[in-house]
């Protein structure tokens, strides 16, 4: 897996990205970390800022520690982003096991070694699933949950069909430029072909053999159970496996603060959001203009939003 023709900065894009959204300077500091497991498999992640992180963000199926940038940099608080296993720059997972109860010990080892504070642990879609697991388990590591638009009663069969849609086709591409046409085909990137080229870039490898390929393991399995190659490994679809009762025995295990934040035109409908609430009484929910991923629809009204909970969360004199 190794990007050897492929060479550019990872952060090249930030300024844009800051200047596209009134974002002012100066930008913080981010750097690549890695972490060894004790299987041997490598976890990955971005720490934006000097200080240490009072924030922890799980990105969604397919995605990556990036799709938080604008997010955290309107935010403006120090900040962790992980790739989750099987995605971005961490190992994939031999068993293809990507759930809540999976991928969380891999995020407990994260918080135990990057970060010395109970964080503002927010998750989007698949990492939605997995933060409320880490919290059950590590209560002392986390201040306050934020679940971005997604429950374990959002239908697997209406939004999320969508994006194994996207993915469910070749493994390897000719160039990047395919990857794009293909993702404004499918109306991501806003329909604006820098915020796609952007995603594609930050979402891809140049293989030795100079074809690109998704860096995420999700698409390699999509396409291989669509094509008929292998029958779908049990638990590969962590979206589909975790909207059940074992996600609301999750949140039901959660004793720090929870707040579900749903895009307006997201995954999560207002029946969901209902028994979302009927669920955890306590909990917050907080409506966004917007679709699934809130993190690139509304970075702005989003980071407002973490900075005003990591408030809210913070111990005194922190605040």
């Amino acid at each position: 897996m190794t990007e050897s023709t492929d060479v550019f900065d990872e952060f090249s894009f930030l300024p844009e990205q800051a200047a596209d959204n009134g974002i002012p300077g100066p930008l913080p500091a981010v750097q690549r970390l890695h972490l060894t497991l004790p299987d041997g498999r490598t976890l990955s992640a971005l720490r934006y800022g000097q200080e240490p992180p009072r924030v922890t963000l799980l990105h969604g199926a397919g995605l990556n520690a990036h799709t938080w940038d604008t997010t955290v940099l309107a935010m403006g608080l120090p900040a962790l982003a992980l790739d989750l296993p099987g995605h971005g720059d961490s190992s994939w997972r031999e068993d293809a096991a990507y759930t809540g109860p999976t991928l969380a010990p891999d995020v407990m080892a994260a918080l135990a070694e990057w970060t010395d504070r109970p964080q503002l642990l927010v998750g989007q879609s698949l990492g939605g699933l997995t933060a409320p697991a880490v919290a059950a388990a590590v209560p002392e590591k986390v201040a306050h949950v934020v679940i971005v638009d997604i429950t374990p009663g959002v239908d697997p069969n209406a939004g999320p069909t969508q994006i194994r849609s996207f993915f469910a086709g070749p493994t390897d591409w000719a160039s990047r430029d395919e990857l794009v046409d293909r993702a404004l085909a499918f109306g991501l990137g806003g329909g604006a072909r820098r915020t796609a080229e952007r995603g594609v870039y930050l979402n891809s490898r140049v293989r030795p053999d100079g074809r690109v390929e998704w860096k995420h393991h999700f698409a390699h399995l999509a396409a291989a159970a669509a094509n008929g190659a292998i029958e779908a490994p049990a638990g590969s679809d962590g979206v589909a496996t975790l909207l059940s009762v074992t996600g609301w025995d999750d949140l039901a295990a959660v004793r720090a603060p929870v707040t579900l934040v749903r895009g307006s035109h997201g995954y999560v409908t207002a029946a969901d959001a209902e028994e979302f609430t009927r669920r955890l009484p306590a909990a917050r929910v907080v409506t966004v203009a917007g679709g699934h991923n809130l993190q690139e629809d509304a970075p702005l009204e989003l980071g407002r939003l973490l900075r005003e909970l990591a408030g809210e969360a913070a111990e005194p004199g922190e605040g």
